[in-house]
């Protein structure tokens, strides 16, 4: 799904999707985190149900399925680590793959401490471990990638510092109407209004602005309006 995501993304814009498809990474990522979650509600009724009615486990079978399965996903893991730094939908994918790893690490271990002990109760016990590594982990990729959905300030943008370097800028009197969002889990956009009396040098201070905002604040889609007089808007930095 990230990678079908992604891919979507390098569609290019048309009539209808002005922007493309770039926030289909958004999606992907918030529908990793919601699947996570679930996961851990699925795990962890499971586990409380087994210390009441308690079920046999076949320990070897145990480890030899949940071995491969960590060989597949530690190696399918490790294809998205790169790239999940700076991406909250690879970061989403590889929470996913990390968590399917743990789960499989933590029930080889199950199986074997069964097969030694044959205390069957180790099951939920490590299924609720697993479970709060996993909701940990993933309570973070769910705020941040519910917050880029309804278009909020990605998380490492501060806002007050974007405002205060617009309003440092060459012939700049005031800044208002401000506002930055994600286009996709890599991109974001600002729009904002600058009043700036003296039309002189206008092209200048803009390309000046681009570059600030691209190199400082990773925001590469801008939209700046002059304005002459100053506004009688409220908030002066988001009405």
């Amino acid at each position: 799904m990230a990678w079908v995501a992604s891919w979507l993304a390098t569609r290019k814009a048309t009539d209808r999707n002005t922007y493309g498809l770039k926030k289909s990474t958004i999606l992907a990522a918030l529908f990793n985190a919601l699947f996570l979650i679930a996961a851990v509600g699925g795990i962890a009724w499971e586990a409380i149900r087994r210390f009441s009615e308690p079920a046999e486990v076949a320990g070897m079978t145990v480890i030899v399925v949940a071995g491969i399965g960590v060989l597949i996903n530690g190696l399918t893991m490790m294809l998205f680590m790169k790239g999940q730094e700076g991406d909250l939908n690879i970061r989403g994918a590889f929470l996913h793959m990390a968590a399917d790893t743990a789960v499989s690490i933590g029930v080889v271990v199950a199986g074997l401490v069964i097969i030694y002990t044959g205390a069957n109760w180790i099951d939920p016990v490590v299924s609720l471990v697993i479970a709060a590594v996993i909701f940990i982990g993933t309570w973070q990729l769910l705020k941040d990638s519910l917050n880029l959905a309804v278009d909020a300030v990605p998380r490492e943008i501060n806002p007050e510092s974007v405002f205060a370097s617009l309003n440092q800028l060459p012939g700049i009197e005031s800044v208002h109407h401000l506002h930055i969002w994600g286009l996709s889990t890599t991109e974001n956009a600002l729009t904002v209004h600058l009043v700036k009396p003296d039309p002189r040098d206008d092209d200048q201070v803009l390309e000046q602005a681009t570059e600030m905002l691209a190199h400082d604040f990773n925001i590469q889609h801008v939209t700046i309006q002059w304005e002459r007089v100053a506004s009688n808007c409220p908030n002066m930095a988001y009405c």
